[in-house]
């Protein structure tokens, strides 16, 4: 059973080896990237200052996670052409990078023959798997997260992201098309 709304930092600061997150979807429309995303659609800018107000707290938690030895990864499974939310998103990975993600792009389409989730999540230490859960437009839903520790679906999860990733190209490689 799932347990209620957990919070991902504590989640994260909790990790010892991994934690891996899988995007699905083209678009999202979440409140605290909201005035950056707008900014962006107006000028064609991207706040890519890792001491921004914007992206320090982020960058603070990843390198303190990496510093503890726990490995992090992310993988973008994209439409192609890919939307306007994706290239805002792609202009920003180099902050992901130098915090210390490693992360990864899949187009859609080179996903054929692969089972993939239906819900964006994170997998930690391969032992929980915190879904998140995304209304049509891309705000978040209610619940917004689910803690789930059950062993069958936290490997069935983690194996599908695992194959993703195995076949996506890491960010410096990947081409906006």
């Amino acid at each position: 059973m799932p347990q209620s709304e957990p919070r991902f930092d504590e989640l994260l600061a909790g990790a010892r080896r991994s934690a891996i997150h899988l995007e699905l979807r083209d678009g999202y429309a979440v409140p605290d990237e909201a005035d950056d995303y707008r900014r962006w659609r107006e000028t064609g800018e991207r706040d890519v200052d890792p001491a921004s107000a914007y992206w320090a707290p982020w960058v603070e938690m990843v390198q303190a996670a990496t510093a503890r030895g726990v490995v992090m990864r992310r993988v973008r499974v994209v439409s192609e052409p890919v939307s306007d939310y994706i290239r805002y998103e792609h202009a920003g990975t180099v902050v992901n990078v130098t915090a210390g993600e490693a992360v990864r792009w899949l187009p859609r389409h080179q996903a054929l023959g692969l089972l993939l989730p239906v819900v964006d999540g994170w997998v930690f230490d391969g032992e929980q798997l915190l879904a998140n859960h995304f209304t049509g437009s891309g705000e978040w839903a209610s619940p917004a997260m689910e803690l789930h520790t059950e062993p069958a679906l936290v490997k069935a999860y983690a194996d599908a992201v695992e194959a993703l990733w195995e076949r996506a190209v890491p960010h410096d490689q990947y081409t906006i098309r």
